[in-house]
């Protein structure tokens, strides 16, 4: 099994302690967000996972505690774009903080394991392609020697976020100007060492230098693991995504970085809400089992077709 933590909320940035302790006692419980009374219980012993992906805007309250995942085989999708707080509301500080915390994290658990998301990218009045471009470079700078690839992905528009991206008053390139401003995000990749991929985008980039990427890498996790996996394509996913199968732990309507592009949440109201239920020791994220719950065992294993090392 394959854990995702989380495609729905910055577990590492706000939830870490709970984490932490799921990990340490085993399992932790996902409530179904199609049938809400619905909550699988997952296994989360060693013996059955075979690599965490963590998603995050900011890994700091997870790093002096990392020797606890010693048992387990992960890596880091860690977002660090050029907005400011009008767009990413509550993201520290780029250069002063998040910098130092991405150099710090691919110190301690190595450059493959730490992968950089510059992503989703809008353009407006304000972010435009020759300031995303700027930043990008100053980025990749700062980076070079600490990541091997980045991913781009350009924003989608979503009920949850079609008003946010209204009034930002986002607009889209032509195909001519999208392709030319991914040649050159590629170079400035190329130039700092590092491989640029894309995230679900229906365009075909290769040419541009940017190939379809996998999130949920099987090539990079057989490469930590040493084994070969036995796994599918996610069809949960859209169809242009490359992610194998995975569990995810993640609740909707959770995550605090305020992001204005954000689909993952209804309002702030309602993460305010499910935040005041956030519980350490609940098996469940921002909330515990009530009466009409049904709990499930989910079957999960290992995805390990063999132990023999690839490498």
């Amino acid at each position: 099994m394959i854990l995702s933590v989380s495609r729905r909320t910055d577990v590492p940035s706000y939830y870490s302690e709970w984490f932490y302790n799921r990990i340490k006692e085993g399992f932790l419980y996902v409530r179904n967000p199609m049938n809400p009374h619905q909550v699988s219980r997952i296994d989360l012993s060693p013996e059955v996972v075979d690599c965490i992906v963590f998603w995050t805007k900011n890994p700091y309250p997870m790093l002096e505690r990392l020797g606890e995942l010693s048992a387990y085989q992960y890596y880091f999708q860690f977002t660090l774009t050029g907005y400011g707080k009008d767009i990413e509301c509550n993201v520290p500080h780029k250069k002063e903080e998040m910098l130092p915390i991405f150099q710090r994290l691919s110190r301690e658990i190595g450059a493959r394991r730490v992968i950089w998301r510059y992503d989703p990218i809008l353009f407006n009045g304000t972010y435009s392609p020759e300031y995303h471009l700027k930043a990008f470079g100053q980025i990749a700078a700062a980076l070079k020697g600490y990541t091997e690839k980045c991913v781009i992905s350009f924003v989608d528009e979503y009920a949850k976020n079609r008003k946010s991206l209204e009034s930002l008053k986002a607009y889209n390139l032509s195909d001519k100007e999208l392709r030319e401003f991914v040649r050159k995000l590629h170079d400035i990749a190329t130039e700092n060492g590092m491989k640029l991929v894309s995230c679900a985008e229906a365009l075909d980039l290769q040419d541009c230098g940017a190939e379809h990427g996998s999130c949920i890498d099987r090539e990079l996790i057989e490469e930590l693991i040493g084994c070969k996996l036995k796994v599918s394509k996610d069809k949960g996913q859209r169809p242009e995504c490359g992610c194998v199968e995975s569990v995810e732990v993640g609740t909707y309507n959770t995550c605090k970085n305020g992001c204005k592009y954000c689909y993952a949440n209804h309002s702030p109201e309602s993460v305010a809400e499910n935040c005041k239920k956030y519980d350490v020791n609940s098996p469940l994220l921002c909330g515990a089992v009530t009466e009409g719950d049904v709990v499930t065992v989910r079957k999960v294993k290992t995805l390990k077709e063999g132990q023999i090392s690839l490498f």
